[in-house]
């Protein structure tokens, strides 16, 4: 067991590699093998942990859902699936104010079915909905903070890449929290949904709402009737690849890794079906590769992390300082959550995951919250410090995927505040009334 001073060593360690901006697996991995060391200094031993915690961890066949569902959200993206969706749900929403706004964020949550993965809805939808609303005269700032502040289901609405790591990581059943965050997802784009809504209907010059941009929203996305048939066919397709993989997890059907399986292989045919060509598909698999392979990394160097907490006492000494620290439950919460913020402001969301919850989530279980409404929660947090300045990563890709504009972070920034705070209530709603977050679940348990 260490002392109090020992701990601190691997702490700082730790925090100084992840700050001077050294990867966060190999910052994990020395500190890890740092901690091991210090209570066996023995550098065979010290190999001996490092390799067979990697063996446990790689073998597992869970770590192949990453990369699975990755495949099926690649595939659909890239053969127009987002450009089709947006299209579609556009074409729907004609008759509600600042309906560009709202095609955007239901658009974001459908793709949030299919890609998990936030900075990349928040890259296409700023090709696929920024020209739309531009032309129609929307305003930038309004614009673009919609595209920022709805990419954020992407990593809300599973197959979450947060969900999976977050479920590695506690040992929670991935099936689980995917279905536990389909509540709160859709309970983010009411909260956006009614925002936009009520910003048009207070500002109708701000959304393209005169009488010549009416006219000019008669047609709809350059499609014609023939086009949009097509479009809802394809939509529909992709819509029962998500009920059918979802469903069959949560119906206990098949395992989260059968299911990423299932969903890999449909979605290769019907991005086969929609014209992709088999150097796409061969472009598609090895861009999933690269992206995937340094997340196994890092979560197996976060399985190691994980364990020499345990072993060391750090995650018990954080839990007996929090408890002992006379605050109650809810705001020993507000801590971890205002963590997260600024957590969000400086590294992505997948580090943050591997560097707190190892520490917070036994926390949260000795303060009786249930354990998938704190891990919904806790994703929620980490995505709202994505939007949170001054270094709000999406904002960033936001304007990194529109190099020709002459916008600044500072316009979207401003923009995304109302975003922020939707997505900081429904924090709170689940904190008071968790039952939002662990509904769904039960139900597939009975």
């Amino acid at each position: 067991m260490f002392d109090l001073s020992q701990m601190l060593i691997v702490l700082g360690v730790l925090l100084a590699l992840v700050l001077s901006g050294v990867h966060i697996a190999i910052a994990l991995g020395i500190t890890s093998a740092l901690g091991i060391y210090i209570m066996q200094p023995d550098i065979e031993v010290v190999r001996s942990f490092v390799s067979n915690t990697a063996y446990e961890a790689l073998r597992d066949y869970i770590f192949a859902v990453i990369p699975l569902f990755m495949l099926m959200g690649e595939f659909l993206a890239k053969c127009g699936a987002a450009k089709d969706l947006f299209a579609l749900v556009n074409r729907g929403t004609k008759w509600l104010p600042g309906r560009l706004g709202v095609a955007t964020v239901f658009a974001n949550a459908i793709f949030g079915f299919v890609t998990g993965v936030s900075i990349a809805a928040a890259a296409a939808f700023s090709r696929i909905a920024w020209p739309e609303m531009k032309r129609f005269g929307y305003s930038r700032e309004f614009s673009l903070a919609c595209i920022a502040g709805s990419a954020c289901l992407g990593m809300l609405i599973p197959p979450s890449v947060l969900m999976i790591v977050w479920g590695v990581l506690t040992e929670q059943a991935i099936g689980q929290l995917f279905i536990a965050g389909i509540v709160p997802g859709f309970m983010v784009v009411g909260a956006y949904v009614i925002y936009i809504v009520i910003f048009a209907i207070r500002n109708p010059a701000l959304v393209g709402e005169d009488q010549a941009t009416q006219d000019r929203l008669t047609i709809s996305f350059g499609h014609d009737e023939a086009e949009m048939k097509e479009v809802f066919r394809s939509t529909m397709m992709v819509a029962g690849l998500i009920i059918g993989v979802l469903g069959g997890i949560w119906m206990g059907y098949f395992t989260p890794t059968e299911g990423a399986g299932v969903g890999a292989a449909a979605g290769l045919v019907l991005a086969v079906a929609k014209g992709l060509r088999w150097k796409e598909v061969f472009e598609v698999v090895l861009t999933v590769g690269r992206t995937s392979a340094p997340l196994l990394l890092l979560l197996v160097m976060a399985n190691l992390y994980s364990r020499v907490l345990s072993m060391t006492g750090i995650t018990g000494a954080a839990q007996q300082f929090f408890l002992n620290s006379g605050l109650g439950p809810y705001e020993i919460l507000a801590v971890m959550v205002a963590i997260w913020f600024v957590l969000g402001c400086i590294i992505d969301s997948v580090s943050i995951i591997l560097l707190t919850v190892p520490v917070f989530a036994p926390i949260a279980n000795a303060l009786g919250f249930d354990p998938l409404a704190f891990a919904m929660m806790g994703i929620l947090a980490i995505e709202t410090g994505l939007l949170t300045p001054p270094f709000g990563i999406l904002v960033f890709t936001v304007k990194a995927a529109l190099p020709n504009e002459d916008v600044t972070v500072g316009e979207i920034f401003r923009g995304a505040i109302p975003f922020w705070i939707c997505l900081l209530s429904v924090i709170v709603i689940i904190a008071i009334w968790p039952q939002t977050a662990t509904w769904l679940p039960s139900l597939g348990r009975a």
